[in-house]
């Protein structure tokens, strides 16, 4: 029986998708790339914003005309589309077989079982709060090099403009002993890099141990000795504390990098938003980390068209981006989503609005990344291989300032073989707005 994966949002909607991949393997499903010739296809779903849920809806409706021209016998669809709009999702598309909400991943064994014996369509959802379990090995898509760590789920900030917490549930951390163990396995298979996501990782460990424990994780990842980079995503800057500063300055394998939403940097806007800090705050913060990181690289996000934002509140993030120059940063035009209390807001902005701010900020920060790219030639930097270019005597890789999928990459002309997962040195010999060209130091890779 082959089985197809559709994984669409963000990186930890992956990690459930691969959980899920790991517990089909183990009772017999063969994986397949080729919807023509899957037999089960699960789309993995996801509506964090409007174009987030117009994929996934394409997406599935696309995977269901499998079942007229392909061996398609079961649709399913997994994630937050289906947590969030679960009646809908069966009643508007009929194709569809089941639904299956975000911490009820872990039955779908038995649903794809179910589905198949021809049953009527089925919801199973769970606890929004549980934990799911996680009773297989994951396997790994990303390359077996690097793979995403989802130290827990849910969320308990409630920001206004956020429908997460409604799909994902409250803030609940991954027991640090099954992290480690789960790292391990990684590292026993080839992973170099683990990537820490989480809805926001700086409050790991509240929950369970009454204190912030990210930086006790780190420690103990690091004495993986297989392992070579972490790199931590999604921290919430009014979280970020000094130990947690220490840990990424003096552990030699935690990357000097910290991907750290904002979403705005008017204090008008931030309250607006139910966001815990300030403009002032973000500044201190982020000139402290440098201060104490001097080689650190920081990536944020950021929303524009908030309701209610002035072309005063505009400005001051412009101000705020230009004073700020962030290595990595990218804008969404703010989408409003129902059921959460920002859409009801007064001031809506209109479409063309938002997106000409988006593209205003978009524009500054493309100077910036080149100026702060070209701060870089010269420098030697280790490089993680991340494949070779074709037909050409070069290949792609990451440096440390560099998270997959959302920031740049090095190209680097050599005649020597490398292979992916290999760490080379590299010096910067040009830089473009988001990428590098680069040379290897030497001819030999470790």
């Amino acid at each position: 029986m082959k089985i197809l994966f559709v994984s669409l949002g963000c990186d930890k909607n992956l990690v459930d998708t691969e959980v899920m991949l790991g517990l089909l393997a183990k009772k017999g499903y063969e994986l397949t790339g080729d919807e023509q010739e899957a037999e089960v296809i699960v789309v993995n779903s996801c509506c964090f914003i409007g174009d987030a849920k117009e994929e996934s809806i394409e997406t599935i409706l696309e995977m269901a005309k499998q079942k007229e021209t392909g061996v398609c016998r079961a649709l399913i669809v997994t994630g937050c589309l289906a947590e969030r709009y679960r009646d809908e999702v069966l009643s508007e598309m009929p194709e569809v077989d089941a639904v299956v909400g975000t911490t009820a991943y872990d039955h779908i064994v038995e649903v794809v079982e179910s589905v198949l014996e021809q049953k009527a369509p089925s919801q199973t959802f769970a606890d929004p709060d549980a934990l799911p379990e996680r009773t297989a090995s994951r396997i790994v898509t990303t390359g077996g090099h690097y793979a995403f760590l989802k130290i827990a789920e849910g969320c308990d900030k409630h920001c206004t403009y956020c429908i997460i917490p409604k799909v994902r549930g409250r803030y609940r951390s991954v027991p640090m002993e099954q992290l480690v163990k789960e790292a391990e396995e990684f590292c026993a298979g080839g992973v170099r890099e683990l990537i820490l996501v989480a809805q926001e990782t700086t409050l790991y460990g509240v929950d369970l141990y009454g204190k912030k424990m990210l930086p006790e994780l780190l420690r103990r990842l690091a004495k993986i000795p297989a392992l070579a980079w972490i790199r931590i995503q999604y921290c919430y800057p009014e979280e970020i504390t000094d130990e947690l500063i220490e840990v990424i300055r003096d552990e030699e394998k935690v990357c000097s990098y910290l991907d750290i939403p904002i979403q705005h940097a008017s204090d008008s806007i931030l309250k607006r938003m139910g966001r815990r800090t300030t403009r002032e705050h973000l500044v201190e913060m982020i000139e402290k980390l440098r201060r104490e990181i001097p080689d650190i690289a920081l990536r944020t996000t950021l929303i524009s068209g908030f309701p209610g934002e002035t072309e005063e509140d505009h400005q001051c993030l412009l101000e705020f981006v230009d004073q700020m120059e962030f290595d990595r940063l990218g804008v969404f035009a703010y989408s409003q989503e129902e059921d959460t209390p920002a859409a009801g807001m007064p001031d809506q902005i209109p479409d063309e609005v938002k997106k000409a701010r988006r593209d205003e900020l978009m524009e500054l920060q493309q100077d910036i990344s080149m100026e702060r790219s070209s701060d870089l030639v010269g420098r030697e930097l280790l490089v993680m291989i991340e494949g070779k270019v074709a037909d050409e005597d070069a290949y792609v890789g990451r440096t440390y300032r560099d998270a997959p999928g959302v920031d740049g990459y090095i190209f680097i002309r050599t005649g020597q073989e490398l292979l992916t997962g290999d760490f080379a040195m590299a010096r910067v010999t040009s830089a473009l707005e988001y990428d590098l060209m680069g040379e290897l130091c030497d001819e030999s890779a470790e």
